[in-house]
């Protein structure tokens, strides 16, 4: 169906249907779409050198990007790739540089690479700092999926928000989201609140998407209402309101079902697609202007890759519905703990299905049945239990 608009001539459908192709196979490395793609890359005169005049384009970010989700997760494997980009005559170098440098190290919490971020962030630059709000993307997702590190970057962040100059503040908004995927805790969404009413636009505009991705998929009530104070503060601006229409868009996600957090099987593994597709939105935010509030909003489909229902569904083995009791509560940190700790805290005891938030975990709540998997997360089967004798009343 897309490759008729890929090899077409109308420009807007060729680009639309790149991005289906992209967001239908994401992370599946099908050769045959690849090779569908190459050639669109390539251009029609297959030189592959950019002029002065294209590197300086707004859209140039999506290239380097593109470079870094090849090395996603991968560290010093990127080096090499990091090297030849520094060999660039052009400010797109340095940006380059970052997003490659961020995405190999992206949920690893490595310390070094967080400083050589803060170390970027120290430069008063006023203009040509897009490597600046790329460093501070960049520090939030080095950071995300690890509780310690993640404390220690948002106080980094309120340091940036003191000292530093208007782009990286611009960006800061952004990085407080990435640390707090579809998890609206109290100080972030409070922080948030402020940055919205911020005199400079782009801030105000960031902070209202942050609000979005901070609460996707959660209907929570709190910022419901704070978007709601939003949509009338900002009637009269129409790139404000559109900002607004988006972040209550994603809070009211899947009506509450659905999450895009990256993070799955207990927060311990990172979705790939899922991380790509919400940098999509971040990058595309740095410079709203010339994408999201131009003509390329369409880069808003990229979060489907994230989608991803929240519930726990229990069937047994002929995956016909069945449920059972769960007890979900805040998980517990029990590695290197002797004995058998308990693994949740404050739990409330539920029949199947369930929703789960970001920083919940299920236990089966009856020995009459054992799951198939460790992870209670997602469509669980289970089956009964052999040793399971019921108690005579």
């Amino acid at each position: 169906l897309l490759t008729e608009h890929v090899e077409g001539d109308v420009h807007i459908m060729k680009c639309a249907a790149c991005t289906g192709l992209g967001i239908a196979y994401a992370g599946t490395a099908r050769e045959d779409v690849m090779e569908l793609l190459i050639p669109v890359v390539e251009g029609t005169d297959g030189e592959m050198e950019a002029s002065e005049e294209e590197l300086s384009h707004s859209h140039t970010r999506y290239l380097c990007l593109g470079l870094g989700l090849l090395f996603l997760g991968q560290m010093e494997k990127a080096d090499a790739m990091i090297e030849a980009l520094r060999t660039i005559e052009h400010k797109i170098s340095k940006y380059a540089v970052v997003v490659l440098e961020t995405c190999a190290y992206a949920g690893s919490g490595n310390v070094l690479k967080v400083q050589e971020m803060l170390h970027q962030c120290a430069e008063h630059l006023t203009e040509d700092a897009e490597h600046q709000m790329a460093a501070v993307i960049g520090l939030g997702l080095i950071t995300m999926g690890e509780d310690v590190g993640a404390e220690m970057a948002l106080r980094s962040f309120d340091h940036l928000l003191h000292y530093c100059e208007p782009p990286i503040k611009r960006a800061v908004p952004l990085a407080l989201a990435v640390l707090h995927v579809s998890n609206p805790d109290f100080a972030v969404i409070d922080q948030l609140s402020r940055l919205s009413h911020d005199p400079d636009t782009e801030i105000a505009q960031n902070a209202i998407l942050g609000l979005g991705i901070t609460s996707a998929g959660t209907n929570n009530s709190r910022v419901a209402g704070l978007l709601r104070q939003l949509s009338e503060f900002y009637s009269k601006d129409a790139g404000h309101v559109f900002c607004v229409r988006i972040a209550q868009g994603l809070l009211h996600m899947g009506k509450g079902l659905l999450t895009i957090n990256p993070f799955h099987s207990d927060r311990s593994l990172l979705n790939g697609p899922a991380l790509g597709g919400i940098l999509v939105l971040l990058h595309s935010c740095l410079d709203l202007k010339a994408t999201l509030l131009d003509k390329t909003h369409y880069l808003l489909y990229y979060l489907t890759c994230a989608m991803n229902p929240r519930m726990l569904v229990t069937v047994d083995e002929d995956m016909s519905w069945r449920p059972v009791t769960v007890r979900v509560g805040q998980a517990v940190e029990t590695v290197g703990q002797a004995g058998k700790p308990k693994r949740i805290t404050g739990f409330q005891t539920h029949q199947s299905p369930v929703l789960l938030g970001v920083k919940e975990r299920a236990e089966l709540g009856t020995e009459e049945v054992l799951a198939v998997s460790s992870v209670l997360e997602g469509i669980v089967i289970v089956k009964d239990n052999p040793d399971f004798e019921a108690k005579e009343s």
